[in-house]
Order: C-alpha cells, then sequence, then structure tokens
C-alpha cells in the first residue's frame, strides 16, 4: 500500500449528494448492483441526478423498477432503470453481460449477503463467497470490454470492515472441510473484494480502468444485516479518534462509493482500499478501521484471481 495515503475534504459524515456536488455526469453510463435498496439505491439516486445514466442490478425486476421510476430525476439528463441480476446464478450474470451494448463508464460492485446461515449455489459454492466475490468478479470480467470502450472507467468494489478478521481460505473456499462460520465466510468474501480490486487495478491499468475497494461504514437501516436482528439503535460515532467504525445513515454510507464512482477527485487512483471517504491506513489489531495487509498482498490477490476463473471455468463447462 502507498505512504502517501489519498485525502480529499471529505469525512464519515458527507453525504453521497455532497460528494457530487457540482458535477456534471451527463453521458456517463452506469451499473449499480444491488441498487433497489440501502446505500445501493443512494448510490444509483445521487448518480442519476448528477446527470448520468443508470442501471440497477436487482433480483425482482418488479421491485427494481420501481424503484428506479422513483428514483429518476424528475428533469435533467439522467435517468435510472432496473434489469435482472441474481449475483448467486451466474447464468443470470451471464444474460445481463450478453445484454449490455456499448461502453460502461462507472461499474458499482454493491450488492451483498452477511453472516447468512449456511447455503450453496448449484455449482456447490457457499452462498456468500459467491454473491459477494465470484457474482460480481464474473460481472466485471464479462463487462470488462465495455468498461475499456469508455477510455477512463471505474469499478468500485463494496467491502466493509469485517475483511479484517480473517483472510481467503484458499484451502477450504467452500467450508467443505472446515466447520461453517457465517462471519468467518462473510470475511473472507470481503477480503475477496479487496483483493480484486488490487488484482485487476494492476491488470486494467492499461486499459484506464480504475479498481478501488471501500468500506461504506455501518449503515443503519438496510437490509444487509437482516440475518443478525436489528443494528439500528447503536449510536453513531464519529469521533476521529474512535476506535469504532463510523456509524452512518444512508446518505453518508454512500458517499465513499460516489467518491469512488464519479469525483475528479480520484480520477487517476486504482488498486486501493478506502473508508470514510479517504484512502485508510494500515489496520492495527484492536481498532476497527484500516486495511488488513492480507487484503491487499500482491500474491494473494494474484492468486485469488486464478481461483476465481477456475472455479468460473469449471462452472461454465458443467452448465
Amino acid at each position: 500500500m502507498a505512504d502517501n495515503l489519498i485525502t480529499t475534504p471529505f469525512d464519515a459524515q458527507t453525504t453521497a449528494t455532497e460528494v457530487l456536488a457540482g458535477i456534471d455526469l451527463a453521458g456517463r453510463r452506469a451499473v449499480v448492483t444491488g441498487g433497489a435498496s440501502g446505500i445501493g439505491r443512494e448510490t444509483a439516486r445521487v448518480l442519476a441526478a448528477a446527470g448520468a445514466e443508470v442501471t440497477i442490478g436487482v433480483r425482482s425486476l418488479a421491485a427494481g423498477s420501481q424503484v428506479a421510476k422513483e428514483i429518476t430525476p424528475a428533469s435533467g439528463p439522467g435517468t435510472v432503470h432496473a434489469a435482472m441480476l441474481d449475483l448467486a446464478d451466474q447464468a443470470s450474470v451471464r444474460s445481463f453481460v450478453e445484454a449490455w451494448q456499448g461502453p460502461l463508464h462507472v461499474l458499482v460492485l454493491n450488492a451483498g449477503v452477511m453472516a447468512s446461515p449456511l447455503e450453496r449455489t448449484s455449482e456447490g459454492w457457499e452462498i456468500q463467497f459467491a454473491t459477494n466475490h465470484l457474482g460480481h468478479f464474473a460481472l466485471a470480467i464479462g463487462l470488462h470490454s465495455a468498461l475499456t470502450a469508455a477510455h477512463g472507467a471505474r469499478v468500485v468494489a463494496v467491502s466493509s470492515v469485517g475483511h479484517v478478521n480473517g483472510d481467503v481460505l484458499f484451502d477450504d473456499i467452500n467450508f467443505q472441510q472446515h466447520p461453517y462460520d457465517p462471519w468467518a465466510a462473510y470475511s473472507q468474501s470481503k477480503t475477496a473484494n479487496v483483493l480484486f480490486a488490487v488484482e485487476a487495478g494492476r491488470r486494467w491499468a492499461p486499459d484506464l480502468i480504475a479498481v478501488n475497494a471501500l468500506n461504506p461504514g455501518r449503515i443503519t437501516s438496510t437490509r444487509l444485516g437482516r440475518h443478525i436482528g436489528d443494528i439500528s439503535n447503536s449510536p453513531a460515532s464519529f469521533d476521529p479518534t474512535s476506535t469504532d467504525v463510523s456509524w452512518k445513515n444512508i446518505e453518508q454510507g454512500a458517499a465513499t462509493s460516489v467518491l469512488l464512482a464519479a469525483s475528479p477527485l480520484v480520477a487517476d487512483v486504482t488498486g486501493r482500499y478506502f473508508e470514510d471517504c479517504n484512502e485508510a491506513g494500515p489496520h492495527r489489531p484492536g481498532v476497527r478501521r484500516g486495511v488488513a495487509a492480507h487484503a491487499v498482498d500482491p500474491h494473494n490477490a494474484g492468486r485469488l484471481w486464478q481461483i476465481s476463473l477456475d472455479m468460473l471455468a469449471t462452472a461454465t463447462a458443467t452448465a
């Protein structure tokens, strides 16, 4: 990780709207996965409000179309529409990719599942790794030519502070030997998001595609925590000396995603990890901030990339 961390005028309390104040995205096309609710919805809304043409990838087309209608600006060039996308279903990912035409300027890999009970896809993949990493990985590489055609595209991978709790279990990614632990599975999937940004940032730099990962903070009132009960009553902790991850509302939670997706302040930044609208420093034990060394290890990033390609190839061959 670079010694000189990228900083911006924004912080944990900045909203996504404030990040893009005065920025014109007319003519830009964006895809936001999980865009029907939570910070994905706010990310899509703010990008469209700035003039972008936004497609939200959703599992329910009826619900997604209603959301798209609700967040499309009343006037101006920005629009939002929905398209079917189930990240746990590789056939759905392929269909989305095949249907896409023309350049893609922004890809926000936002959708996710957290600490869910053990579930496997038809391929036998553990559901959190399959959804949070493999689905997004397949989507990004499938849209690579569209991103290249944009001549300066950005890919944003929404990770979590939870990545600090564990590396990818390279010897047992799908928990076939290890006892299943929902939090260990979540941690490895979120570490995988950061490793993806590291390797994609390296591989795709010649194509002028910037790829970065982020921790959005602990967001109140979203569906991400549906498997662990209500977390919305916890107090906010925006004190800069706090060792806890920042608690935010949805408008604040989308800010770092929007920063990396469209702000000129980070136009040439790639392969890094942000939190609270600034590049994160190294994680320190006992502190719920920063980026863990295992998540930015270039060897692990390359290893995960190849394993992911192999898993997708096997799935395609047996489809």
